[in-house]
Parts: C-alpha cells; sequence; structure tokens
C-alpha cells in the first residue's frame, strides 16, 4: 500500500522529489520495523508501522489535495489542460474591440470582399491571355481601376491584397492603397501564407506554407495599413484515395488555427478560408459530410488554441457536387446543403461568413 501511495503521489504532481523521498521514508521505516520486532513483541510493530503509514497517506493526501486546489502551482501537472481554450486571454480589450470591429464590418450585410490577392505569376498569366505586359506598373494601375471604379465602395467592405499591393500607390493623389481604401471606406487586408507543399504519403494533398516567419510579416503588414488577413487552405475531395484523410484535414485546420492566433496577436483580424475543390466526381451528400468534418475541425483547432473567436470570420467554398458529379442537383438543393453545413457546426461567436466563389459564375 505505502509504494502504491508512493507511486501515485510522484504520477499525480509529477515531482521526482516526492517520489524519492518517500522511497527514502520507506526505506527507513522498514529499517525501524525491523529492529522493533527484535527488540518487543509483533503487536507492537504493526502498531508503528500502521501508524508511520498513516501519516505518509495523510501528508499525501494533503499534497495532491492542494496540487488539485491550485494547478497553477503544478502548471506541468494536474490542470495544464487548462490553458487551451482561453479565448485570446492574453489580448487587451482595446485589441479585442479593434478585432471585433474590423470582423463585423467584414460581415457586413449586403457588400462582399474582392480577392485581388494573386502574387506576380498567377496574376501574370491572366495578363498574358489578354495581351498584356506582366510588370509591377500594369498590376498597380490593374489594383487602381479595382479600386477606383466609381461606385466599388457601395458593394465591397474589403479587399485582400498581395503584398506587393500594400505598398503601391495610387497615380490619383499619391496615397499608398491601403490609405486609399479605407478612406473608401473598405478595409484593406492581405494574403500572408506562401506556397502549398504536397504531404508526403497523403496522395498529393497539401498544406500551405508560411507559418514561420508569419508574426514578423504580420507586424509589418500592420504597419502598412493592413487590418485584416486571410490564409487558404486547399482540400481536394478524392473518395478513390480516402483524400482529405485524418491527417489532412488535421494538419491543416491546426496551420488555420495557429495563423489565426498569431494574426490576432498582431493587431490584425484573420479570415480562416478552409478551401474545398470543386474538383471530383463526389455526389452532394459527401461534400456535406466533409464540409461539417473539416469546418468542426477548423473551429476545434481555433478554440483549442485560444483564438479569439468574436474576433474571427470565415471565409468557406460553396458546398457542392464535384464538378464530374453524374447526379445532377437544383439550387435549392446546394443551397439547403450550404445552411445546413453552417447550422451544423458554424460557431454564434463568429461575426459572419463570406463565400468564396471557388471558380463559379
Amino acid at each position: 500500500l505505502l509504494q502504491v501511495l508512493q507511486v501515485g503521489v510522484g504520477m499525480a504532481t509529477g515531482k521526482v522529489g516526492v517520489q524519492r523521498r518517500a522511497n527514502r521514508a520507506g526505506a527507513v521505516g522498514s529499517r525501524e520495523r525491523s529492529d522493533v520486532a527484535r527488540r518487543k513483541p509483533a503487536a507492537t510493530s504493526t502498531s508503528k508501522s500502521s501508524a508511520s503509514a498513516s501519516a505518509l497517506s495523510l501528508s499525501c493526501s494533503r499534497r495532491v489535495m492542494r496540487c488539485r486546489a491550485s494547478p497553477a502551482a503544478y502548471p506541468e501537472g494536474i490542470g495544464a489542460g487548462l490553458r487551451t481554450c482561453h479565448g485570446g486571454a492574453h489580448l487587451s480589450a482595446s485589441t479585442k474591440a479593434e478585432l471585433e470591429r474590423v470582423a463585423s464590418l467584414i460581415a457586413t450585410p449586403g457588400k462582399g470582399i474582392t480577392a485581388c490577392d494573386e502574387g506576380p505569376a498567377t496574376i501574370g498569366g491572366r495578363f498574358e491571355a489578354v495581351g498584356l505586359k506582366n510588370s509591377e506598373e500594369a498590376r498597380r494601375s490593374y489594383r487602381q481601376m479595382l479600386f477606383e471604379a466609381a461606385g466599388s465602395n457601395e458593394y465591397l467592405c474589403g479587399a485582400i491584397l498581395d503584398p506587393e499591393t500594400l505598398y503601391q500607390r495610387s497615380s490619383t493623389d499619391g496615397a499608398l492603397f491601403p490609405e486609399k481604401l479605407s478612406s473608401l471606406g473598405v478595409v484593406p487586408g492581405v494574403k500572408p501564407h506562401l506556397k502549398v507543399y504536397a504531404l508526403p504519403g497523403q496522395s498529393g494533398a497539401t498544406v500551405m506554407q508560411g507559418l514561420d516567419s508569419l508574426a514578423m510579416r504580420c507586424e509589418e503588414y500592420a504597419e502598412a495599413g493592413a487590418k485584416f488577413a486571410k490564409w487558404r487552405s486547399p482540400l481536394v475531395i478524392d473518395v478513390a484515395a480516402g483524400q482529405p484523410s485524418a491527417l489532412t484535414v488535421q494538419a491543416n485546420m491546426d496551420d488555420l488555427a495557429r495563423y489565426a492566433l498569431i494574426c490576432q496577436d498582431k493587431g490584425l483580424m484573420p479570415i480562416v478560408e478552409p478551401d474545398i475543390s470543386l474538383q471530383g466526381c463526389h455526389d452532394l451528400e459527401t461534400a456535406v459530410m466533409v464540409n461539417v468534418q473539416v469546418q468542426s475541425a477548423l473551429y476545434k483547432a481555433m478554440l483549442d488554441h485560444g483564438v479569439f473567436m468574436e474576433g474571427a470570420t470565415l471565409k468557406p467554398n460553396i458546398v457542392n457536387p464535384g464538378r464530374d458529379c453524374a447526379k445532377p442537383y437544383t439550387v435549392d438543393e446546394i443551397a439547403k446543403a450550404n445552411v445546413d453545413v453552417l447550422k451544423r457546426c458554424f460557431p454564434v461567436a463568429m461575426k459572419g461568413a463570406n463565400f468564396l466563389s471557388g471558380g463559379q459564375s
């Protein structure tokens, strides 16, 4: 019994010293009981041994009780899990208020986000298709045309920019684009993620890179005028290949959660974007099932990481059957599928969801 108590206390408190002291006490007690047995009747030895065991048991019980009552005193033991789901406890009240303010603006009913965050290589291919040269000036001029089109701010609540665009200026008045957008009532944001990386052994499934240097870049983007960020984690439904696998989902959702946590710490409101592609031959029922799985994993990861949910928004794909699905669905059936996914798992704490078009007209 004494040895069980010693091991139990050692495991509960995580303090090796407690177990070692208990072992030493047990060894001394053993020698004392042996001496007593030689000098006195067995009944006396039993009485003394019981008293010693009772005293140690009481001491152990008090120590365990202190551990349970005050988990902060034993950070590596009982209560360590209480550090999760803290909801941005490290953020100041003013930071939380600003994150909520930006999230509410992005979720303005009747308005949407323009995603003009193509990198130089991506937009270069689009320019080439219409006979335009891909130069920094061409990219700057194109973005200015979008931002300063008459009446654009009547329909836009936010604009996601490529980092290059943050530092470009309008030729109209020389204002930096984040400043220009803000003056029009459009919230400027930025795309901070880098390139995709194929997970080995996952049939081509990917994760997005860029977390290692994210904090430093977020500081620079915030200083340049960005108010929010957007991180996209692309996923593909491939039933034959077993994708997205549990590993693929968890890796991507953990990345989104850590990105959101870092953004909020640096003052940027995070938009999380789990993007399930139209690619595939899956039916609508499978799409609903996978979207619920992915979004549920995302919100659990965000809560576990301590993301301030009221200061974040969602940018989901529209739930659709695969592009090559043989079964036709009505618009009403697809609309219901999207509402069902949100009803089943979307946190009411988050301000809103802005659907991405995903290549649809």
